[in-house]
């Protein structure tokens, strides 16, 4: 499938910003699973924009504005060939050993409530994939998605109390479970071909598990699915705070609001119309 992607990220400011540093993690990298056909970087602002990897192995730009502002935009573009691996991840870049993803991070800690509802994936005789498709299926039916019950520093632990939140919230659970099950698991930040629109408000995010015998196997609990041809990967860390698209901090520039815009559309459809 080729996907083409437009994603403009604006941050605006009552008052004016004397610089502004920001990390963005928006590159995809070519694995088995997808291949990046173009994908170009535009700041309306004058800046320094440096190409790097992060310590996970994610493409990381590092973008320096010492210009006074009072809103910066970002926009990325691109094309994006995917191909339905069954959710398995191979071909990607690996910087850790795959125990190291079983720590826990302070997004991903679970509370009582959780440690008892993980144990309860923890069947005698079941193995490690049908444990994680069990526990695929069972959040993705008792968890609601709601876009204002949380927000971007929201535990996988408070939000599962709630049952609400976003998919951010959805892979941050499935995170913490699979890690008390002794499954190493990471979270994948990303985009997501939808059927119902093109336009969308926020990226993706889902949970990768380490399996013995398969390697990293890709679940999305918000859809109660292994990621397929309609899912873009942009990069992976032990929880968000690590995958999240831009991150950063500015001089000045009072109240801060951030404007998102994000078109994914399936590019042969398109074409055809």
């Amino acid at each position: 499938m080729r996907i083409q992607i437009s994603h403009k990220t604006t941050y605006i400011y009552n008052e004016s910003a004397k610089s502004t540093i920001q990390h963005l993690r928006l590159t995809p990298r070519n694995y088995d699973g997808q291949h990046v056909s173009q994908w170009r970087i535009d700041v309306d602002r004058d800046c320094r924009l440096r190409a790097a990897e992060d310590a996970y192995g994610n493409i990381l730009h590092r973008l320096t504005s010492e210009e006074q502002h009072k809103s910066i935009s970002t926009l990325v573009m691109g094309e994006v060939t995917t191909f339905d691996a069954a959710g398995i991840v191979s071909g990607a870049i690996e910087r850790f050993p795959t125990v190291f993803y079983l720590r826990n991070t302070p997004l991903t800690i679970a509370g009582s409530e959780l440690i008892d509802f993980s144990h309860n994936m923890s069947v005698t005789g079941k193995s490690k994939l049908d444990q994680m498709h069990e526990l695929l299926g069972a959040l993705h039916n008792i968890m609601i998605f709601d876009t204002d019950a949380t927000h971007a520093a929201t535990t996988a632990m408070t939000a599962f109390e709630l049952r609400k939140g976003v998919c951010q919230d959805f892979a941050h659970i499935f995170i913490a479970c699979a890690r008390l099950l002794d499954a190493p698991a990471r979270y994948v930040s990303g985009y997501f071909l939808r059927n119902d629109t093109q336009s969308q408000i926020a990226g993706h995010a889902w949970a990768e598990v380490f399996i013995e015998d398969l390697g990293w196997i890709g679940f999305d609990p918000a859809h109660g699915v292994c990621p397929d041809e309609r899912y873009v990967r942009l990069a992976v860390a032990p929880d968000y705070i690590g995958a999240a698209p831009i991150r950063g901090a500015r001089m000045g520039g009072g109240v801060e609001i951030m404007d998102v815009q994000i078109s994914v559309v399936d590019a042969m459809a398109q074409s055809s119309q």
